[in-house]
């Protein structure tokens, strides 16, 4: 009997063995090519390295067409953009449609203003004395690309944020999770910006130096 079970034991190893081994056979190629591709410096079939990159630049590119050249220079040179608030005081200046203004102007003429970074909540402040007001979290996944994740490239989600607010300001933050000031973006890095932001526009008083006002 012991024979006879063992023999049959045998048997059935033998059998899984032969159905296992084209399975197996198969894992270990496609391991071995994994693993030459990563040695090679390339990904999976199909994925493009640059993917990211070329994403980004095509992304700024758009976003330097929409935008004004000096709301442009802002990005490129500081990382953010600034939006003027519309919907409280505007001091005594008034409203100018495309904030084509000199150094200090948008102060006089929005009681609020927003910064508008990559992947952050948008950041209220008050431009004549630097405080802080709140954050609002707002998001644009892209749910168009097949790798990587669902983010939108950073020039396009910052794009994305300057569309929504000034063309509807009371909309977009009716809308979005507001929090307090320093939920998400550190305070500290929102006031370090701000003075960055005031002494480039002191390099740049003699340019138009913009920002255009939210809806």
């Amino acid at each position: 009997m012991a024979l006879a079970l063992g023999t049959a034991a045998v048997v059935l190893i033998v059998l899984l063995w032969e159905l296992a081994r084209p399975v197996l056979k198969r894992f270990l190629a496609r391991q071995a090519q994994l693993w030459a591709q990563r040695g090679s410096g390339h990904g999976p079939a199909g994925y493009d390295p640059g993917r990211e990159r070329r994403a980004e630049q095509r992304a700024r590119a758009l976003l330097r067409s929409c935008i004004e050249e000096a709301d442009w220079s802002m990005y490129r040179d500081l990382g953010f953009l600034r939006v003027w608030g519309a919907l409280g005081e505007r001091g005594e200046a008034g409203a100018s449609p495309r904030g084509t203004r000199g150094e200090g102007a948008g102060v006089a003429e929005a009681a609020y203003a927003y910064l508008i970074y990559p992947h952050k909540p948008i950041v209220a402040y008050v431009p004549a004395t630097g405080e802080l007001l709140s954050e609002y979290c707002v998001a644009f996944p892209d749910h168009t690309r097949p790798y990587g994740s669902a983010r939108l490239p950073d020039s396009d989600d910052v794009l994305a944020k300057w569309m929504a607010l000034t063309a509807d300001e009371r909309t977009l933050i009716g809308e979005a999770n507001m929090h307090l000031p320093g939920r998400q973006v550190d305070p500290d890095r929102v006031r370090r910006d701000l003075t960055r932001l005031s002494l480039w526009e002191r390099e740049r008083a003699g340019e138009p130096n913009g920002s255009v006002r939210a809806a």
